[in-house]
């Protein structure tokens, strides 16, 4: 990879004003990080320009076949007024680890890191600055090759784009209603399912629409052979607070290993708490909860950073959490890294980055 990058930057006369209303993924900055792969060259062509439209060839080997990867993380605006990215050098990790099971070429971390620093500090003035608000940062790759075939791509595209989002709990943070269900089967063991691809994400669009439709606001699935053991929701880990035990399903190659997630265990072992890593089935929790020994359920992710759960249900027996309330435990998860985001506690474990926000040489 050169080390370096070009610039082809937008001339903005206009202040920007962000909607009252920010959404997700609806809105996005004026440029973009664009660079190119081929086996001759390796990376090349890093720039950052502005936001556009992208050329494929009908052939072009991605749609067809699927080779496409990607990551989702966010930069705040803290209380005094800086910009920092929470953990991009373990999602950059993470991105790598996905390219690797997918055949795809990896990423220099640290010119990538340097690049996405730079694309944010020319667009920082999209950068919220209400409490719960975000810039999502969201890198992906796909095989380029316009060409038909099963097998690898030998040209490869990496971009990075950004959008403001709106707070996930703009009401306050709100428990949710997951579905358990073994109707479907999202992911196996040795699979897809450790790797942030887009098939995963088509894979369990059919059971989060009916899942929808029966007033829930995802799935929890169960492991692909036995559909025994609980693994993951739709966009989030979980993890089950029993009355002596914080744990969470363990990597075992069909979940995704999230950033949140790593971070949570990290601060539970902090605090002295019992968390552990291990397989959990589905009648255990439910025998847990009839005997009174269910404390809560809480799910993890870059969205909505903690999700309490206030109602699980599995074939037809719904398990109302704390009374349909949030979680002690799940608030004070919540609070700690809403606070480490925006500035407003000192981060002690180096999961920031920090944003110049200066004049960029080009």
């Amino acid at each position: 990879m050169k080390n370096k990058i070009n610039y082809i930057l937008k001339e903005r006369k206009e202040k920007i004003i962000l909607p009252e209303k920010l959404g997700f993924g609806q809105y996005f900055t004026d440029h973009m990080f664009e660079m190119d792969y081929s086996k001759d060259k390796g990376w090349h062509n890093a720039t950052i320009k502005p936001l556009s439209e992208i050329y494929l060839h009908p052939a072009t080997s991605f749609i067809h076949y699927g080779q496409t990867i990607f990551e989702g993380l966010k930069a705040f605006r803290t209380i005094d007024d800086e910009i920092q990215i929470f953990r991009p050098d373990t999602h950059l990790e993470r991105l790598n680890n996905s390219a690797k099971r997918i055949c795809m070429p990896a990423v220099d971390t640290e010119f990538v890191l340097e690049a996405m620093r730079e694309l944010i500090a020319i667009d920082s003035d999209w950068i919220p600055n209400k409490r719960g608000e975000a810039l999502y940062i969201r890198p992906f790759m796909f095989g380029s090759d316009p060409a038909l075939g099963v097998r690898p791509s030998s040209e490869y595209k990496f971009i990075i784009i950004l959008s403001p989002v709106g707070a996930y709990y703009p009401e306050g943070f709100k428990p949710v209603k997951i579905l358990a269900q073994d109707d479907y089967v999202r992911a196996v063991r040795k699979g897809l399912g450790e790797c942030k691809t887009a098939a995963n994400y088509a894979a369990s669009l059919l059971a989060a629409n009916e899942a929808a439709k029966k007033g829930f606001t995802q799935v929890l699935w169960l492991d692909g052979v036995e559909q025994k053991y609980i693994e993951e929701v739709g966009t989030m880990n979980i993890f089950i607070h029993f009355k002596d035990e914080i744990a969470t399903p363990k990597l075992t190659g069909s979940i995704l290993p999230g950033v949140t997630r790593r971070s949570v265990i990290q601060l539970l072992k902090e605090w002295g708490l019992n968390v552990t890593e291990r397989l959990i089935s589905i009648r255990e929790v439910i025998d847990a909860y009839d005997s009174g020994n269910l404390i809560g359920v809480f799910g993890t992710g870059t969205a909505a950073i903690i999700s309490s759960v206030g109602l699980l249900s599995y074939k037809g027996k719904d398990m109302m959490i704390n009374n349909g309330n949030v979680g002690e435990l799940d608030l004070k998860l919540f609070n700690e890294l809403t606070a480490i985001h925006y500035g407003e506690k000192e981060d002690t474990h180096n999961w920031t980055f920090k944003v110049e926000k200066k004049a960029i040489e080009v």
